[in-house]
C-alpha cells in the first residue's frame, strides 16, 4: 500500500520541487488556509504547547504566535520538496552567515567536530548549504523512515548536495569508522527520548526529557561541540550563525554539555518562536518516579 501512495504522490512533490519561490509560497499560502483554518491539524497541541512554553503571554499572544508558526509551518514542508531539484546557487542565494570562523579553525587544525543544533528554521535545506561550503565532510543523523521508497526519496533529497548520513542507532559505530576523515557531525537534539535514560531539566518552562546521545558521543570522542543557529530573516532566507559550546567535552561536569545546548535552543526559540516545531508532542512523557527530586 506504502508503494502505491509513493508512486501516486511522486509526480506531485517533483511538480512542487520545481516551482519557483515565488508560486510555492503561493501554494503555502493556500496550505495555511486549508491546515489552520479548515482542518486545524494538530491545533490542540500546538496551543497546549504554546501556553505552556510562554504562561505570560496573553491569549491574543498565544493565537498570533500559533498563526505564525502554521505560516512558516506550510512554507517549511514546500522548502524541504525543493530541495529536492534546487541548484547549489539557489540554495546559497537564500543561506548568508556572518562567520564561521569557528568551523574554519577546527578545518584548519584537522580536527572533526559535533554541531548541535534544534527543529528551528529550515534545518533541511541548511544541511545543503553547509555540505557545500569548503569547511568539513557534512554528515546528520537521521531516523530511517519505515517506508522503505519515501526513506529512499528523503535520502535522494539529504545527500544530493553532498551531505552524508547517519542513520541514528548505528551514529556511534559510523562515527568512529570515519575518525580518520574531516567531518562534522549534526545532531537535532531536542527530539523527545524515552524518558528512562534521558537527562530532565527545566525547558521552556516545562520538565522536559532531553536526548543525551549527543553529550555521550561527544564526550567518548572528545570532539568539539558547535552550536548552529538558523534564524529566519524573512520569507525563505536564513541566518546562520555558530557558537562554541565546548572544547573538550570530557573535561565538563556530566550534563552540563546537554544543560548548554539545551538553554542556547531555547534562546532562540523564545526569540523567534513563530519557527520552532510546535506540532511535535515534545512533552508527552512524564518523568519516571525514581528520577524525581526528592
Amino acid at each position: 500500500m506504502s508503494a502505491f501512495f509513493y508512486y501516486l504522490a511522486l509526480p506531485f512533490i517533483y511538480l512542487v520541487s520545481y516551482l519557483p519561490f515565488r508560486v510555492l509560497y503561493l501554494l503555502s499560502d493556500l496550505m495555511y488556509l486549508l491546515l489552520y483554518r479548515v482542518i486545524g491539524y494538530r491545533k490542540a497541541v500546538v496551543t497546549a504547547n504554546l501556553e505552556r512554553s510562554f504562561p505570560e503571554k496573553t491569549p491574543e499572544e498565544i493565537a498570533a504566535i500559533r498563526s505564525g508558526y502554521y505560516r512558516y509551518f506550510c512554507d517549511l514542508c514546500l522548502e524541504v520538496i525543493k530541495t529536492l531539484t534546487i541548484s547549489s546557487a539557489a540554495t546559497k542565494a537564500h543561506f548568508s552567515s556572518d562567520d564561521m570562523s569557528v568551523f574554519e579553525h577546527y578545518r584548519d587544525n584537522k580536527q572533526s567536530v559535533i554541531i548541535v543544533m534544534g527543529h528551528l528554521g529550515n534545518w533541511e535545506l541548511c544541511g545543503a548549504w553547509f555540505s557545500q561550503l569548503p569547511l568539513h565532510q557534512l554528515y546528520v543523523l537521521y531516523h530511517p523512515l519505515k517506508s522503505k521508497h519515501f526513506d529512499g526519496l528523503f535520502y535522494r533529497m539529504r545527500t544530493r548536495h553532498g551531505t552524508r548520513l547517519y542513520a541514528m542507532k548505528k551514529a556511534f559505530r559510523g562515527m568512529v569508522r570515519d575518525r580518520g576523515e574531516l567531518t562534522a557531525t549534526a545532531f537535532i537534539a531536542d527530539q523527545t527520548p524515552p524518558p528512562s535514560g534521558a537527562h530532565w531539566m527545566a525547558f521552556l518552562n516545562q520538565d522536559t526529557a532531553v536526548f543525551k546521545g549527543t553529550e555521550t558521543i561527544a564526550r567518548k570522542l572528545d570532539y568539539p561541540v558547535i552550536y548552529l543557529s538558523v534564524i529566519r530573516e524573512r520569507r525563505g532566507h536564513y541566518k546562520v550563525s555558530s557558537e562554541l559550546l565546548a572544547e573538550h567535552p570530557r573535561d565538563l561536569p556530566e550534563n552540563a554539555l546537554t544543560e548548554m545546548h539545551t538553554r542556547r535552543l531555547e534562546q532562540d526559540i523564545v526569540a523567534h518562536p513563530e519557527t520552532w516545531l510546535w506540532s511535535h508532542r515534545r512533552w508527552k512523557h512524564e518523568r519516571p518516579q525514581e528520577d524525581r527530586p526528592a
